[in-house]
């Protein structure tokens, strides 16, 4: 039996995070994946990056991406036992934005109260990702103690 994951509940863990890893590929057909942070608002994730890394050139070629975050599992009282991390992955369409193209509410998030500089404005830039399809989970919505198999830890709910 699967994970009892709703979309609300994936959505609800989500915005408790911080970090995932963004994968993308290349004009040559090459996967590749970075880890980011991110800021989800009205379900919809927003990275910052800069406007000349290969992860913002990769992704104005082809916007197809996925996202994976991780979700820490970790039994108080026992820190030595190592449990793996939950996780919730989805597709998206990428696009890349200018930092004047976004609300400003969302670029405080993303910049995390720094001054955003008319420097940083001009070597930044924002990926927003639309998630498309469903969530597909692991360990999200169960005790730890099901996560051990794997018939019950996974979970697949859509992202809208």
């Amino acid at each position: 039996m699967p994970a009892p994951v709703t979309t609300d509940l994936v959505w609800s863990v989500v915005e408790k995070h911080v970090f995932a890893v963004l994968a993308y590929v290349t004009p040559a057909g090459e996967a590749r994946s970075a880890g980011i942070v991110y800021v989800v608002d009205d379900h919809t994730f927003y990275i910052s990056t800069g406007r000349a890394t290969w992860k913002a050139r990769h992704i104005r070629a082809n916007p197809n991406v996925s996202l994976t975050i991780t979700i820490p599992k970790r039994l108080p009282f026992f820190p030595f036992l190592q449990i793996p991390s939950a996780v919730a992955t989805c597709q998206g369409t990428a696009e890349i934005l200018g930092v004047e193209n976004v609300d400003p509410s969302i670029v405080q998030r993303i910049y995390r109260g720094m001054e955003v500089t008319e420097q940083i404005r001009a070597d930044t830039c924002v990926i927003k990702v639309t998630p498309t399809g469903d969530f597909v989970t692991y360990g999200i919505g169960i005790p730890m103690i099901r996560m051990r198999n794997p018939e019950q830890a996974r979970g697949r709910a859509p992202v809208r």
